[in-house]
């Protein structure tokens, strides 16, 4: 068989699953591999990373180092990423020996938001109106209608890192000395109803399969509550938003999952926020509504074997568990009431084998499945309050 047919061939169970990045993203898909039959390989520099832990290979070596990825290609029938900001020429370089999904092209996109939104316009799927901030003549000539607006730089922003609310133009100019003159973004502030998301997933021949979308709250820039159940979105809103992302998908040949957030605004309309080339924070509630999780739709992209559309079985609830939480009750750590919320009826803690809470950091997730929307958010509220996670 050529090389270019060997490429296009199903990988089947018994193979090994390259995956760079090890964090909880590379955890959750590792497990998904193993539970389907594979072996994996994780590249991270980080000899205690979640993923690295559980894996059977785990190289560790810096993301461009050459040695580190020739190691990780000759493990590996195929490559993925668990986070977009891995360096694309490392994705090129396995890419020339291994099938990567997804593929560098797609992920330099996701990197930077100019880009990013580029993107979103040639796919015909609006976004706010923005203005690329690079020169200070291009500060000096935005236009007075993007104010107020959310100044963000281009590359490495993410959980509402990298960001500053602006009114003003004087407000403006010294968020951008603030952050270094770096290239930014500029993005109207829209009058937002609520944000959802979409997590598609592509094989490499292009078809295309869809998780339910997502609603979405976030607090302080990170998302906290993600509630999926007939209704959490307006049907037609819903529609749109997976046509929307199956199309910022078609329009770079995308293979793997993806994730596409959006901004409901108050008049109903739909405009994409962002996009993250990995599964995602609100697909997590798939490990237990759905007959495919997220992770197992990566698996099938990456290994090329069929894609069928998920079922959701169960309404659900996911509540994203940050170190906070270890620390509700004062500055020792001290370890969350699980056997309490694990008592609670439709319940599945997903920790993610971090050896540190610290404020902020994921740690895990709380899934709560129930045969109703109604039941699944009252039990997820009984969750949050043992917790000392704010009510929603």
């Amino acid at each position: 068989m050529s090389a270019p047919d060997a490429m296009q061939r199903p990988i089947l169970p018994g193979a090994t699953l390259g995956v760079l990045g090890g964090g909880q993203l590379g955890r959750m898909f590792a497990h998904a591999a193993q539970a389907m039959g594979y072996f994996t390989a994780v590249l991270d520099p980080d000899e205690d990373s979640p993923a690295g832990r559980i894996s059977h290979h785990h190289i560790r070596t810096a993301y461009e180092d050459p040695d580190g990825l020739a190691r990780l290609a000759a493990l590996s029938d195929a490559v993925t990423t668990e986070f977009e900001n891995v360096p694309a020429q490392a994705l090129r370089t396995l890419g020339a020996e291994r099938p990567v999904a997804p593929a560098a092209d797609a992920v330099a996109i996701a990197q930077d938001r100019a880009r990013e939104k580029a993107h979103f316009g040639a796919c015909g799927v609006p976004c706010a109106p923005y203005a690329v901030i690079e020169t200070p003549g291009q500060l000096e000539s935005v236009p007075p209608a993007l104010l107020p607006g959310i100044l963000k730089t281009s590359r490495l922003g993410y959980d509402g890192k990298g960001q500053a609310r602006v009114a003003t133009p004087e407000e403006l100019a010294a968020a951008w000395e603030a952050m270094g003159r770096v290239p930014c973004v500029l993005e109207k502030r829209l009058p937002l109803a609520f944000e959802c998301s979409v997590i598609v997933a592509r094989g490499h021949d292009g078809a295309c399969v869809h998780l339910p979308v997502q609603r979405n709250q976030h607090r302080d820039g990170i998302l906290a509550v993600t509630e999926v159940h007939a209704g959490n979105v307006p049907e037609a809103v819903a529609q749109q938003a997976v046509a929307a992302a199956k199309s910022i998908a078609d329009g770079v040949a995308y293979t793997g999952v993806l994730c596409v957030e959006f901004f409901v605004l108050e008049d109903g309309s739909l405009v994409v926020n962002e996009i993250a080339p990995r599964p995602h924070n609100s697909g997590h509630y798939s490990q237990n509504a759905c007959d495919a999780s997220q992770f197992e739709l990566q698996v099938r992209t990456m290994a090329r074997l069929p894609l069928v559309q998920p079922r959701q079985h169960s309404a659900a609830v996911m509540l994203n568990l940050l170190g906070d939480l270890w620390f509700a009750q004062g500055p020792q750590e001290r370890t969350p009431a699980w056997e309490a919320v694990l008592a609670l009826p439709g319940t599945h803690l997903h920790l993610y084998g971090k050896a540190q809470a610290k404020p902020g950091r994921k740690m895990g997730h709380l899934n709560v499945t129930a045969p109703t929307a109604e039941a699944a958010r009252a039990t997820a509220l009984q969750a949050a309050a043992l917790l000392g996670i704010a009510p929603f």
